[in-house]
Order: structure tokens, then sequence, then C-alpha cells
């Protein structure tokens, strides 16, 4: 949607299918780029940011949308009672420490440039509503949205905006069947996709956004305003 929107787009994982992405995008090396790298590791970050730089020029818009599920890496949800350290370490790191230091890597470009546009994803689950045995991944996407309102305070006379997006049950190929159950008792009556996610985003990374900043917009079928969320 970034890329049809006008933008030229870069985007990683941290496998080697982040290429078949840059397939289905269908664009040429001019306006779009991948490579693989760990976000959770400074050093990757760095390097990272610095060749698509040379490849496409200043970044002006960043999508911190790392986290959650990661290939390779899986920790299953456990009530905080029950919890290693190993694990809420690693649930911090993959959607919490990713955001840190993406962000830190292309903000100093966009205050020279005094001009960017930082989209967190964050979620309805932790800085609205709460899942029992998801304190890890809560706390993570608060704190993004915490990160997100200071950064907002810090950056904002350099003419960067920093927003959060709360998806609420959207349909993707990590959903479970429970995800998708709780889809259809919104108020809206299905999941969400990933489209209505990406048409937010496309929002808060346009110039027509340039008054919205430290703000979280939640996407979620009405489903956190209901209080009966079974069929009635």
């Amino acid at each position: 949607l970034l890329l049809a929107a006008g933008a030229k787009v870069a985007i990683t994982s941290t496998t080697d299918r982040i290429f078949h992405r840059l397939a289905e995008l269908g664009a040429d090396e001019t306006t779009a780029f991948a490579r693989p790298a760990d976000l959770t590791k400074a050093d990757q970050v760095t390097s990272l940011v610095a060749e698509v730089t040379a490849r496409l020029g200043g970044i002006d818009i960043l999508v911190n949308n790392a986290g959650m599920t990661q290939i390779g890496g899986d920790v299953a949800a456990d009530e905080m009672q029950k919890m290693t350290e190993e694990a809420w370490d690693y649930g911090i790191d993959i959607s919490l420490k990713t955001a840190f230091l993406v962000t830190r890597a292309v903000l100093p470009g966009m205050i020279e440039r005094r001009y960017g546009r930082i989209v967190q994803m964050s979620s309805v689950t932790g800085p609205v509503v709460g899942i029992a045995g998801g304190s890890v991944y809560a706390a993570a996407k608060s704190g993004m949205l915490g990160m997100t309102r200071a950064l907002a305070i810090e950056a904002g006379a350099s003419g960067v905006t920093v927003n959060c997006i709360g998806p609420g049950w959207i349909q993707t190929g990590s959903s479970s069947e429970a995800e998708i159950v709780a889809g259809h008792h919104t108020p809206i009556g299905r999941p969400g996709t990933p489209e209505e996610i990406g048409h937010v985003a496309v929002f808060l990374a346009s110039e027509e956004a340039s008054y919205v900043t430290g703000q979280m917009i939640v996407v979620d079928g009405g489903n956190t305003v209901q209080e009966y969320k079974v069929a009635l």
C-alpha cells in the first residue's frame, strides 16, 4: 500500500523469505529493496539502515512492524508465575527492542532533514485490554505506546510525528482458530484484514497526518467498546 501510494519501500525479516515478499511487490530495484536482518541485534540494524539509505535514499517513513512471532523462535504464552526469564526477555526483544533499535538508527536522519513519520504497530492488548497468559506481549505493546508518546514530544519540533496503530483481531497467516472466532464476535462481525491496518499506516505516514502525533488509532471492529462479546 505504501508502494502504491508512491513511496519507495524497504522490507526485512529474519530469513530469506523476505525475497519472496519482494518479488510479490512487483517493483524494480529503484523503488523496492529487501534484506534479511535480526532487528534485535544493533549491529545488524545499523548495517541494514545504512544499506537502505545507500540504495533508496534517506528514510522518511518508518513502520515498526516486527514482533509477535518469529520463524525459528517460538515461546508459548504462559502465566507470569510460570514464565522463565528467557521467555520474558525474548518477548520484549522481538516486540519492543526491535522498535527501539530501528527507531534510534533512523531518527537522526529524519531530524536532520526535519521530516519524518514513525508508525508503531502496537496492539489493543496491553494499552487497552489484557489476555491471560499474554503478560509479556501486553507489556511490550504498552511499552511501544509509552515510547511513542515520549518520542512525539522529543521529535515534534523537528517535523517528526510518531504514532501507534492498535490492531484487534486481524486475520493473518499466524491467526489461531480461536482468534478467528473472536473476530466474528466484534460489532463488525468478522476479523479485520491486513489491508485495513495498512490503510491506517498509509494515512499516518502521509503529509496529511502532519498534526497527528503521540496517538494510538485503534482498529478493532469496535471490539473494545462492547461489554458483551458473545451473540445475545
